[in-house]
């Protein structure tokens, strides 16, 4: 039905398109528009980045009204996706604070519809992925050399962000937090998970194309994102990381097991050596990774697991619809199950969060998309001879279950600098699997 809409106002407008110079340019508008998302994502307030997403949008809905041939469709996963977003739809209709939840329910918009029109810009311009691949790099890139430089200069904490209470001065990490908005090292950590593997994708996507130059740029780029990801002291973030490098040996397994076994068992077994030893060398470093396993001994994961009892105790009473999307929504709510001051923004747990704000189903419906895109993604690389197209789904997958696997110990998935690298990524998987 919608695609015979599109029909009928693409054929009343064609006159209108072939003699527009606005119109004739419009897919370059469009990538300027999200090449600017990602430019001020690191500088920039959660609303400017948000009004820019919303350009990307109206230009690509005025695309599709105007440019014959441009067909809206749905692979299996999408359908899930929608069934999500319906379901939000609902959950919102039935919320008790509706004005707060619409606000939430405004920035998940936003984040859809942002995704749906860069899946729209890359069914006819694939060949842009490597530029969208090295904007995410180069803002990576940005934030690693500012935390770098950050740790040198020993910033201050703006905020309690780690619990010194059994910690020796020397112990005591200088946690850096670049230049997001607002200023959090869990934030730019989580912005690191999502992000990073763009830059080692773009590495091994530069060399896969002979241009050594630019690959070991790249990968040196990537080394230094890496290092202060771990300088971020942003536990959740080095499970991400571990998440990341684990999906990256998977990948290359592909490629290299056959016929270079002891080279990559080599690396693999040195890449663990030598992040055991930086462990072990730096002290702050070792007392931030120990305190993962520290359990209630540490404020921090105390609070953790208060804040997931008592969200627990919100899903049970409200597991139908939820109480309403958006963390405002969810703080007022908060407020009569939390334990004696522990308030909280979220339920830290982007699994649990989605339950507890719009119930059960959109809980299933959001799982169903993920496991089936995954399922896809993977059955794309193992079966795919296109080694760039390989290199960009890996790329894309390696984020998203990153970014997935960080999401089960922080809230910080819900931050738009994080949401639109996601979207991204899951569009660019999007534009190359092709269903068996």
């Amino acid at each position: 039905m919608f695609n015979k809409i599109l029909e009928f106002t693409q054929n009343k407008t064609e006159y209108l398109y072939e003699n527009s110079l606005f119109l004739q340019n419009i897919d370059k508008l469009i990538f300027a528009s999200i090449i600017a998302v990602f430019l001020a994502s690191t500088v920039m307030s959660s609303d400017v980045i948000g009004f820019i997403a919303l350009i990307t949008v109206f230009l690509t809905v005025v695309k599709l009204l105007t440019k014959r041939g441009e067909k809206l469709n749905c692979y299996n996963f999408e359908l899930w996706l929608l069934a999500y977003f319906m379901i939000v739809i609902i959950s919102l209709a039935g919320s008790t604070l509706f004005s707060l939840s619409l606000k939430g329910f405004f920035k998940t918009f936003t984040y859809l519809a942002f995704y749906a029109s860069t899946v729209q810009y890359l069914k006819n311009n694939k060949e842009k992925t490597p530029l969208l691949l090295g904007t995410i790099g180069v803002c990576v890139g940005f934030e690693a050399i500012i935390g770098f430089l950050q740790n040198f200069a020993h910033v201050s904490e703006i905020s309690t962000w780690q619990d010194v209470s059994n910690l020796n001065p020397e112990q005591i990490m200088t946690r850096v937090y670049g230049t997001l908005k607002p200023l959090n090292p869990n934030l730019l950590g989580g912005y690191f998970v999502a992000g990073i593997p763009a830059v080692y994708g773009l590495s091994a996507y530069f060399l896969n194309n002979k241009k050594i130059k630019f690959a070991c740029i790249t990968l040196g780029l990537a080394l230094l994102s890496t290092i202060t990801l771990f300088l971020t002291g942003c536990r959740g973030s080095y499970i991400g990381m571990m998440v990341i490098m684990a999906g990256m040996f998977a990948v290359s397994a592909k490629f290299l097991w056959q016929n270079y076994k002891q080279i990559y068992l080599s690396l693999i077994g040195g890449v663990i050596a030598l992040g055991t030893f930086a462990v072990l060398l730096s002290s702050s470093l070792r007392a931030r990774v120990l305190s993962i396993f520290a359990m209630r001994q540490d404020s921090s994961n105390s609070f953790r697991f208060n804040v997931y009892q008592s969200s627990v105790e919100m899903f049970k009473d409200n597991w139908l619809l939820g109480i309403g999307i958006g963390n405002k929504n969810f703080r007022e709510i908060y407020g009569l199950y939390m334990k004696t001051g522990f308030d909280a923004l979220s339920a830290y747990n982007i699994f649990l969060e989605i339950a507890v704000e719009s119930g059960i189903f959109a809980l299933i419906a959001y799982l169903g998309f993920l496991i089936i895109l995954i399922k896809d993604a993977v059955k794309f690389i193992l079966k795919s001879t296109d080694t760039n197209a390989v290199i960009f789904v890996a790329t894309a997958l390696i984020s998203i279950c990153a970014v997935s696997i960080h999401g089960l110990v922080d809230t910080v998935f819900f931050r738009p600098q994080i949401q639109f690298v996601f979207w991204t990524m899951t569009a660019i998987a999007r534009a190359f699997i092709k269903l068996i």
